[in-house]
């Protein structure tokens, strides 16, 4: 299973992204912020290395955008939850087969204002809702994605002075907590590596040698059901080839979905 932030498909397919993820044999490839229409994805954005393509656009056009490329057909394919403001920017894809869902998420970044935290907040208050109605289903669940915050002083170099930035707020952390401990989601790459800091993060800032000197931040996860968590065997971040300003978090699960 993977999950990637290409910012922009076609500047990831540019980068290599879909040549090095033919290589990878994953059942399913979970990427966000597309910046893409439908009308914009030729062939080879739809459907890579023999999987099949499932989408979120966003209504503005080069903005947001999800998708899952799965090498299971799946049985059903859902697309937003349900509130309005961010199903329009493209923002929840889930597939199901069997038992298992997958899904990949973008959670909106609050970096450029206070309008657009304010968003933020909008979205995390109803997503929440959302992953608690989630773990009432009794599936077996992993939710992938960008989600925009650093969860602890452990995902990210510089955390003492970003404690007033987006995506690492005192209100953001505690969120993400309640996530984890209320609803009971596990964090996976956390599960495998309590301990692990700079080969955690996935996303460095465009500025500066962010990306040579390794200051990043961990914004990239996949939150699985207690049961799938635990079929987790290994988890690594790509940072060989740079497709994006984040990098492919890449995890291993021993998981057959419809023993298959």
């Amino acid at each position: 299973m993977i999950s990637a932030n290409l910012n922009g498909v076609r500047s990831a397919a540019k980068k290599g992204f879909f040549d090095w993820l033919e290589k990878q044999q994953a059942d399913f490839v979970c990427v966000q912020e597309l910046k893409a229409q439908q009308a914009d994805m030729d062939a080879r954005l739809c459907a890579p290395a023999a999987l099949h393509g499932c989408f979120h656009f966003a209504m503005r056009r080069g903005y947001s955008g999800v998708g899952i490329y799965t090498r299971h057909a799946p049985d059903e394919v859902r697309t937003g939850f349900g509130v309005a403001e961010f199903d329009d920017e493209g923002r929840y894809v889930e597939v199901r087969r069997g038992a298992l869902s997958v899904i990949s998420v973008y959670v909106p970044s609050g970096s450029s204002g206070e309008e657009r935290q304010a968003a933020k907040y909008r979205f995390m208050d109803a997503f929440f809702e959302h992953l608690r109605a989630l773990r009432s289903q009794g599936r077996e669940i992993v939710v992938c994605g960008d989600w925009n915050i650093a969860h602890r002083e452990i995902d990210l170099k510089n955390w003492k002075s970003n404690q007033k930035n987006s995506g690492f707020l005192p209100e953001e952390r505690a969120w993400f907590g309640r996530v984890l401990d209320e609803l009971g989601w596990v964090d996976v790459f956390r599960r495998l590596y309590p301990e692990e800091g700079e080969g955690g993060y996935t996303w460095w800032s465009n500025r500066g040698q962010a990306w040579a000197k390794n200051v990043g931040w961990r914004l990239d996860y996949q939150l699985a059901t207690p049961q799938l968590a635990a079929q987790a065997r290994a988890a690594a971040v790509y940072r060989d080839e740079r497709f994006s300003d984040h990098a492919p978090l890449t995890v291993d699960y021993d998981y057959a979905p419809h023993g298959g």
